[in-house]
């Protein structure tokens, strides 16, 4: 069962169109896992325990290497109060500089 999630959200909207286009809710459907909290810790998924790209800076060509840093730190257990407890799958999405280049990975402890 899917419990982390790191995606690009370069842009506010972005989280939310990610969440149709990856499979989590239905098209135009994305503001209700918010409305319903099931996109942070106690919810179906906790997504960008990192604070996301808004949160942290969006270094071209670093961002996926951050992410998947956080995701391997959280299958190791070394997050500290970010920590997603018991995780053992992780799923890390990113937007690459060309054109429907969208790197994706799916990870498991």
């Amino acid at each position: 069962l899917l419990q982390v999630i790191e995606l690009h959200d370069c842009f506010a909207p972005n989280e939310l169109i990610t969440y149709e286009a990856i499979g989590l809710c239905d098209v135009g459907k994305g503001g209700s896992i918010v409305d319903r909290g099931d996109n942070t810790y106690g919810g179906k998924w906790v997504i960008n325990p990192s604070g996301g790209l808004i949160s942290k800076g969006h270094p071209i060509g670093a961002t996926g290497v951050a992410q998947v840093v956080e995701l391997s730190n959280q299958l190791r257990g070394k997050c500290g109060k970010r920590q997603v407890p018991n995780c053992k799958i992780a799923m890390q999405h990113n937007i690459g500089m060309q054109p429907f280049e969208i790197p994706f990975d799916l990870t498991e402890s």
